[in-house]
This record gives C-alpha cells, sequence and structure tokens, in this order.
C-alpha cells in the first residue's frame, strides 16, 4: 500500500454516521488484557507518520499512511514479520498445488471481528470480490488480484467470476489462471485485509470515516477519530491471529494527523509523539547527527507524473526536453542532503533480477545522461525538434505538489531548470495532502509529484503502473506494445519474465511515459524509548508489538 513515495496520500472527510447492526466498540470486554515480563512502562504509543489519510477502506486505500493504520487494525490470511517473511495470520496454514493454481487457506478457529460477531471464510469471499467489483474502484484491484482466474469477467462486472470460495467457515481456496511466486505476499498486502460485509453494506462508502462503524479484525480497533487532529486505536480483546498477543501489551497506539512538518518536529521534540515521519526538510543536516534519527531500506522511486492527455505533452520531444533538463545529482546531493540517489530508471536498487542482481544493474537501455552538460544540450535539441526552440511559444504549464519534506524545494529547483535551461514557465500548484493523490488520479494537473515504495520485490509491482487498465496509470499511458510485454511477463518461466519486464522498462524510458528523480531510504526521529517496533523496506511500521519503556 502501498504503495508512493507513495507518497500519495489525499482526502478524509466527515460524514455523519449510521450506526451498522455491529459497533466496533467492543465496550466491557475491554478488560481482557496481555501482559509481558520484557514489555513494561507506558502502554501509549503515540506516532505521526502522516496527515489525514484519503481512505482508511483496505480495498480503497493506496497510500503508506492509511496502510499503517490498516496493518494495524486488520489482519489479513497471512502477515509480514520483522524479518520480512511472510507468516500465517488469520489462516494458521495454507498449502499450494503442484502446478501453483490453487492456494488453500485454514483459517483459524474461533476469529471474531472487533464488534465479537464470527469471522469465516465467506468474510474472505465478500472482500476479495469487493476489490475486483468495479463499482468499488479499488486501485490495486490489478496489482493484487489479476493473476486470479476470472478476473478480467469479474472487473467487467460480474464479480462472481473471480475464483475464490469457501467450502466450509474456516477454508478459503483461490484459484489462479496462472502461477504467480509472489502471491503469498498479496495475501499479506492491506488491500486484501477482510472486511465485514453487513458494516460496509449498512453504512457504505463512509464505513471507514469515523470509529463507530470501523469494525476491523486486527491486534487493535478504532475508538476514536478527530479528523485534522488523531486517530486512536485500543487494543482488541477479540484477537486472535499471527502476531504473539503476549507481546501486544499497549492499550493504545494514537496516529497524530499533521499536516504541518514544524509541528510533527515539536511533537517530537516535546515528548507528545516517539515517532515522527514528517520534520522540515532544512533539519535533516542537523538532525542527521542525532541517535533519534533513523534509516532505513526503502524500496521507492520519485518521480515525476506526466498528463497524457494534455496536448502539449503528446510530443515525446517535450517529455524528453522536461526529463533531462533536470540535474537528479544535486536533487539527491544538495537538496536531499547525500540521502538520496539519482534515478535515470524507474525500477530502484534492491529490486532484484533473476540473477539475484539488481535489476537496475542489468538495465543497459539507460537513455538519461549522468553528465548533466550533456543531458542540457540533449534537452534544448528536443525542444527544438518539438517546435519550440529556447522555448519559444511553448505555453506556460503548471506543476502540483504537497508542502511537505522537500517536495516543494524539488518543485522550485525544477521550475528554475525549466527557465534557464528551455525557457519555458512552469509554475507550481501546492495542494494539501489530504486532497493531493485524489486530484492527480482525477487527472486534474498536467505535471505532477509521485512515488512508488514496492509492495513486494518484484520488478512489475512499479513496472504495471502504467499499464493502460492500471488504476494506478495516473499519468495516462497508453501503448499496445508495453501492454503486451507485460501480458507475456505473466508466466511461471522465470526467464521470461524477467526479459519481459526489462524489455517493458526500457520502452517506457524511450517514451518518457514519467520523469524518474532519485530513489531514496526511508528517514524517520524515533525516541530510544519506543521499543517493539520495526520498519519494512516496503515503507510500513510495525505498531502491533510497540511500547514506550520506563
Amino acid at each position: 500500500m502501498k504503495k508512493m513515495l507513495a507518497l500519495v496520500l489525499a482526502t478524509v472527510m466527515a460524514f455523519s454516521m449510521v450506526a451498522c447492526g455491529g459497533n466496533a466498540n467492543p465496550g466491557s470486554a475491554s478488560t481482557a488484557t496481555s501482559t509481558s515480563a520484557t514489555a513494561t512502562g507506558n502502554k501509549n504509543v503515540t506516532v505521526q507518520i502522516g496527515p489525514n489519510p484519503e481512505t482508511l477502506d483496505p480495498a480503497l486505500n493506496a497510500a503508506l499512511d492509511g496502510g499503517n493504520v490498516i496493518l494495524t487494525a486488520f489482519e489479513g490470511l497471512l502477515i509480514v514479520d520483522e524479518n520480512n517473511e511472510v507468516q500465517p495470520g488469520q489462516a494458521e496454514s495454507y498449502e499450494v498445488s503442484e502446478d501453483g493454481l490453487t492456494w488453500t487457506f485454514h483459517l483459524r478457529e474461533g476469529l471474531k471481528w472487533s464488534d465479537g460477531t464470527d469471522l469465516t471464510a465467506e468474510d474472505f469471499v465478500y472482500s476479495y470480490k469487493r476489490v475486483v467489483d468495479p463499482a468499488t474502484a479499488a486501485p490495486y484491484s490489478y496489482t493484487v488480484l489479476n493473476m486470479v482466474a476470472g478476473y478480467e469477467e469479474a472487473v467487467n462486472g460480474n464479480v462472481d467470476a473471480l475464483q475464490v470460495e469457501a467450502p466450509d467457515a474456516t477454508t478459503f481456496v483461490v484459484h489462479l489462471s496462472y502461477p504467480c511466486a509472489y502471491f503469498d505476499q498479496l495475501v499479506a498486502f492491506a488491500t486484501l485485509n477482510p472486511v465485514q460485509k453487513a458494516t460496509v453494506e449498512t453504512n457504505g462508502e463512509s464505513w471507514a470515516t469515523a470509529a463507530d462503524t470501523y469494525v476491523s479484525n486486527g491486534p487493535f480497533y478504532m475508538t476514536e477519530w478527530v479528523v485534522g487532529q488523531k486517530i486512536v486505536l485500543s487494543k482488541n480483546p477479540y484477537y486472535q491471529g499471527g502476531w504473539d498477543s503476549s507481546k501486544i501489551v499497549s492499550d493504545s497506539i494514537t496516529f497524530l494527523l499533521m499536516e504541518d512538518d514544524s509541528a510533527a518536529l515539536t511533537a517530537f521534540q516535546t515528548g507528545q509523539a516517539q515517532l515522527v515521519k514528517n520534520y522540515p526538510s532544512e533539519e535533516t543536516a542537523t538532525l542527521k547527527e542525532t541517535p533519534e534519527f533513523k534509516q532505513g531500506e526503502y524500496l521507492s522511486t520519485s518521480y515525476q507524473s506526466i498528463n497524457l492527455d494534455e496536448e502539449v505533452f503528446q510530443d515525446v520531444n517535450v517529455r524528453k526536453a522536461l526529463s533531462l533538463a533536470i540535474d537528479r545529482s544535486y536533487i539527491a546531493e544538495v537538496i536531499g542532503n547525500g540521502l538520496l540517489e539519482p534515478a535515470y530508471t524507474l525500477v530502484c536498487p534492491g529490486v532484484t533480477d533473476i540473477d539475484g542482481k539488481d535489476f537496475v544493474d542489468n538495465a543497459d537501455y539507460v537513455n538519461i545522461p549522468e553528465d548533466y552538460e550533456q543531458a542540457k544540450a540533449e534537452a534544448q535539441a528536443a525542444l527544438a525538434e518539438a517546435g519550440y526552440p529556447n522555448g519559444e511559444g511553448f505555453p506556460t504549464i503548471t506543476f502540483t505538489t504537497n508542502d511537505a519534506g522537500s517536495n516543494k524545494t524539488i518543485a522550485e529547483y525544477m521550475q528554475q531548470c525549466y527557465k534557464e535551461v528551455l525557457g519555458i514557465t512552469m509554475e507550481i500548484e501546492t495542494v494539501e495532502w489530504s486532497t493531493f493523490s485524489a486530484q492527480r488520479r482525477a487527472g486534474d494537473y498536467q505535471l505532477a509529484r509521485n512515488g512508488w515504495v514496492l509492495d513486494y520485490n518484484d520488478p512489475s509491482n512499479i513496472i504495471e503502473l502504467f499499464g493502460n487498465t492500471n488504476d494506478n496509470n495516473d499519468g495516462q499511458y497508453n501503448n499496445p506494445e508495453f501492454d503486451k510485454l507485460m501480458q507475456e511477463s505473466q508466466t511461471s518461466d522465470k526467464e521470461v519474465h524477467y526479459q519481459k519486464l526489462h524489455e517493458a522498462e526500457k520502452l517506457l524510458l524511450e517514451d518518457y511515459a514519467m520523469i524518474p528523480l532519485t530513489f531514496g531510504t526511508d528517514k524517520w526521529l524515533q525516541s530510544d524509548s519506543l521499543q517493539g517496533v520495526w520498519h519494512s523496506p516496503n515503507g510500513y511500521f510495525y505498531l502491533q508489538y510497540a511500547y514506550v519503556a520506563e
């Protein structure tokens, strides 16, 4: 959830709520509490990972901040542990047929929702079909379920064509149309967490916008949501699943919803929060010298989306000029304080190829010169080829971004590059984080900051974003040759799989379908008193075992 710098988040609105049959608040049952001999101290943890999330509906979420809340409040059939390994979750075991096409999950006995009602395999049937339902418009639908038999028919309206079934209350079966080696990682992904049918059908889309109707099945459940201020999750007394209950000791986890980076830093410095993701970028040089400054592996690429429905961007030479006019090394080393790496491809380091090397190391088709002087000359020539020598006659364009971290600074730098190198004018539109990704997804922009954090270690996870039917194709890239290559990559033949993905990425770069900017590491501030937390290379903070030590 992935996943951007994933970086994308959008709006949560306050809706008037209609209570469903099962209330999310378990009431007096909250007396059930686990303890741990090793985890003592403050049982109330406070973190800041982002502002208001666009949504906390597992099927609709496409951002890291929402994903962090969802992974704490829900649990799928499988989970991911501190070693980034897939482990049993709501399913205590599973097996895969010899041909790799049938996955059978055996649920734990006695599973319940946070309102105390029973959770069965039928809940997973409903939830998986809901993800592919065109009425849901789940942005991750293709990514997580396109390999399931019946997917094409399901996304075209016949949701019952999706080949998932519940032979009994504790057995859930998925039939694939082709073997998918990383399907276990998809099953553990937040999008495929179960949702309660009665709650969704009673409340509609508003079920996931307030604590009273936010029924979940994870180690914590929502007890308070003050839009623009905080989300409070409390320990779920009905929880049974893959997380070790003896290590789930905190009574509550509070997510501070802060738009302002300075306010987030103040919350950390005053002890209000034990972990914060955002802080003013100009403070990085000082903060990175402190023990509270943390860095983690981050399978991410920051790039610039180009709205290809805009006539001015339909000439590949225009897109080439906009890409080559930017000095990526300056962004990485100066603006990024040396914590970023210039990106000349879409797939980032750390994503492996068939030979065990990084996929990017085998990308012999890079067409962006690392020598910036050469890149500038090629950018100017490309713009002239498009009919705009020295920017003459080129219309004013607008770049849309949210003002968090160094996003605004990078936008201002690109604005300067485009004026000095190409002679064109770019205006900057700053949009609140709470509406940014929705606006971009709707195509209401010309150029926009974007990014992706991979949800699993396969290059397809980011390359497929540019497929014609992918709901995360914000730039509306449409190339039948690319779609054909992605279709051909869906095979159990690993050599063919990786070769087709290289060909697909090569085509994206030749088309300048996007403008790659930087690869990054994740960074945050964390108090030494906060224990039991780990960070994954996919950008998530796992808080299930979190507590504040004395």
